[in-house]
């Protein structure tokens, strides 16, 4: 009679494409995070929410390497970023969106988007599955940067940070001053680039489309995490409650 084997255990979860642990950065004297801790699982897409001030695009800027920790830890994929140059991340698969889009203005559309192909570490996205990706900016491919609408401009940062072909993509305010429509066409395009693999983490004043597109959601205070649920395991109310500190002793 054969022996029975061992039952299988529960599932191991895949580990998290991105974690941050007691992450401090400061400004001079100035201390913008306190003590962050939080994951963004591989595939996933997470909203950061909170006031002015409360340390968003600090914390982006910190995963990405444009701003240095002064404590804690930033692991992606399994390493030890947090004191890695911003070139390395970006060629490891970290790209950054950053608030005011930072295009360069007398370059065209293509040329700027060929900036961002210049950091991959190997290969990238070509240009034609980028215009694919990004229908509004294909028409305008030999304009310049300058002559855009904010949307198209928006696109354009976007498509730049995607042609590295990152693993983990951060934008921070991408629907700023945009038409609703425009923002929907741009987030329909974070949908196709998710189903493309790619992991995004997502700053977002408009609570309701954040929850709507995202499956977490994190939101800081005064430089602190004061709420990190599945969005799904949230109301908006107990959401709102955190962005405003209510119920803080």
């Amino acid at each position: 009679m054969t022996e029975p084997g061992p039952e299988a255990g529960p599932p191991v979860p895949d580990p998290p494409l991105l974690e941050i642990v007691h992450l401090d950065v400061f400004y001079g004297d100035f201390q913008a995070l306190f003590g962050v801790s939080l994951s963004v699982p591989r595939g996933g897409a997470t909203a950061l929410v909170g006031a002015n001030g409360a340390g968003k695009t600090t914390l982006l800027r910190a995963i990405a390497g444009a701003q240095a920790a002064a404590s804690g830890s930033v692991r992606y994929a399994g390493s030890d970023v947090t004191t890695a140059a911003p070139y390395r991340r970006i060629s490891r698969g970290i790209a950054l969106v950053p608030e005011g889009r930072k295009l360069f203005p007398s370059l065209t559309v293509e040329e700027n988007i060929q900036v961002g192909a210049a950091a991959a570490a190997s290969g990238g996205w070509p240009l034609e599955r980028i215009y694919e990706a990004f229908p509004m900016i294909a028409r305008r491919r030999r304009q310049h940067a300058s002559t855009l609408s904010g949307g198209e401009q928006q696109a354009v940062a976007i498509a730049r940070a995607v042609a590295a072909a990152p693993s983990l993509l951060l934008l921070d305010e991408i629907s700023l001053g945009l038409a609703p429509r425009v923002v929907g066409e741009l987030y329909e395009t974070l949908a196709g680039l998710r189903s493309a693999g790619a992991t995004l983490v997502i700053v977002e004043q408009d609570l309701q489309r954040a929850m709507d597109a995202c499956d977490d959601l994190v939101c800081l205070l005064e430089g602190r995490v004061a709420l990190a649920a599945r969005v799904a395991d949230v109301s908006r109310d107990q959401v709102i409650a955190a962005y405003f500190g209510e119920g803080r002793s």
